[in-house]
């Protein structure tokens, strides 16, 4: 009898196997998890994690060497005083490998489902992502990134030159994929509120920073942004206040502000006195929003930074530091303003390939005043001798050195390619005083893509040398 009852027993066990996992299919089945991804579920999360990554290392990174706000007390050393470790740069080279592989999936899945427009974005994004990632290291892994799916675990490094002209040429076929007719229909962007119109945009105006960057490098990108500017039918860029990239944070979850905490953006921290000094001879209105009084006594003495590198043993005043209400959500993050298209466009007026220096320049300013303030730079604000257009290269690039504030590496990127403003020299600064040209790899390349990882270095000099000049710095 009791092998019979375990036969028995059996069969039933066996049924009810098959029975739940028939069910346990079904019940498996998450219905608030998304089960394939569409062209725009990642899109929100791309914008908002590049944008808040890239802004954080605006404070410490770009900053710093800029002599906008730097470490204090520091004594010795520092990325103001041109110390750059092997750890310096990693978080910025993870967080965008990390959204590099989500916006490859996002253009994966957007080329299957013939969805253009998402296409045209998800070419932009990684234009943008990858210049800034090149811009940043040099050399980097690019054609081969972002493909370990594909079994590519150590992906060569790509030259620089290679990576520029691919993305202006990506940037290029984006332009010709918008159409505002079809819309986009997988959700609600939170940059441009499915505005294709503004994404186009977007691209042309990002497309005509690369090519200026290469210009020095590359005689035919002049050509090609003349050829953008003269035709605004086909290739629109911002023409406008109310165009341009600027990541409105609104402080509702998850659209939160970078800094938890709103001290977090001054502690130990002061403004630096060259960018205080810059709006000070300006008569800027930005500096009261960007800027907290100095102190003495504790009454206040207006907008005075601490002494470049603090060479000073000691100064008798508290010093202006950035103001922390920028930081409080609802708060903006410039990505890529029409205050910076307008000062390209004076830069090529003022070397004489399109009219207009002075007007594009004071549109320029404008527009970057009324980005912080809310209005138009004030009455008389270009009859200071120190603020008008003077007609030179110095004077639109110390604006755009303000303008440029807040926006991720690209005032050290103007620096580099044309060492411009003038920055202070002093003898605590290591590296002979220099600007870094680049940011060191991460040391885990070391490990993980030994043999690529090399021979970048030799490609670049040899050495992960932070004087190794990029391709388009041709100073």
């Amino acid at each position: 009898m009791n092998s019979y009852r375990k036969i028995a027993l059996s069969i039933v066990f066996i049924s009810l196997a098959f029975s739940c996992d028939k069910g346990f299919k079904a019940v498996n089945i998450d219905p608030n998890r998304i089960q394939q991804i569409s062209p725009g579920s990642l899109l929100n999360e791309i914008v908002y994690n590049t944008t808040s990554n890239n802004v954080s290392e605006y404070i410490n990174i770009t900053s710093r060497l800029m002599q906008v706000q730097i470490v204090y007390p520091e004594f010795y050393g520092g990325v103001q005083r041109y110390e750059i470790h092997s750890s310096t740069g990693t978080p910025v080279w993870n967080a965008n490998y990390k959204w590099a592989k989500n916006i490859a999936e996002m253009l994966k899945v957007s080329q299957q489902d013939s969805a253009d427009n998402y296409v045209a974005v998800a070419l932009t994004l990684k234009a943008w992502v990858y210049s800034n990632l090149t811009d940043c290291f040099g050399n980097i892994p690019f054609s081969d990134a972002s493909k370990g799916d594909e079994g590519v675990f150590q992906p060569p490094y790509d030259n620089q030159e290679t990576i520029y002209k691919q993305l202006v040429s990506d940037l290029d076929q984006a332009n010709g994929l918008y159409n505002a007719s079809t819309g986009m229909l997988y959700g609600t962007d939170i940059l441009f509120n499915n505005n294709v119109g503004l994404w186009q945009k977007f691209t042309n105006s990002l497309r005509l920073r690369l090519l200026l960057r290469m210009s020095g490098a590359d005689p035919d990108a002049v050509q090609q942004m003349v050829e953008i500017i003269n035709h605004p039918d086909k290739y629109p860029v911002f023409d406008s206040f109310d165009a341009q990239a600027v990541l409105q944070v609104t402080g509702e979850d998850p659209n939160l502000s970078p800094w938890p905490r709103k001290l977090d953006l001054t502690s130990m921290r002061a403004a630096a006195s060259f960018f205080v000094d810059v709006l000070n001879d300006f008569n800027d209105p930005r500096r009261e929003k960007l800027l907290d009084q100095a102190t003495k006594n504790g009454v206040q003495i207006g907008y005075k930074g601490i002494p470049p590198g603090y060479d000073e043993p000691s100064f008798d005043y508290s010093p202006s530091d950035l103001n922390t209400d920028q930081v409080v959500a609802p708060m903006i993050i410039p990505i890529l303003t029409y205050a910076e298209v307008e000062l390209i466009k004076a830069e090529l007026a003022q070397k004489g390939y399109i009219p207009d220096a002075e007007q594009h320049y004071q549109s320029g300013v404008n527009a970057a005043i009324r980005l912080w303030t809310g209005a138009d730079a004030p009455a008389g604000y270009f009859d200071n001798p120190k603020a008008a257009y003077d007609g030179t290269l110095e004077r639109i690039i110390t604006q755009k050195y303000v303008a440029l504030y807040f926006t991720d590496y690209q005032q050290w990127d103007e620096y580099r390619r044309l060492g411009l403003p003038k920055l202070p020299v002093t003898t605590s600064m290591l590296n002979g005083g220099k600007v870094p040209s680049r940011l060191s790899y991460p040391s885990d390349q070391l490990i993980y893509n030994p043999k690529n990882y090399r021979d970048a270095l030799s490609n670049m000099g040899g050495t992960d040398d932070i004087n190794a000049k990029l391709w388009w710095d041709v100073r």
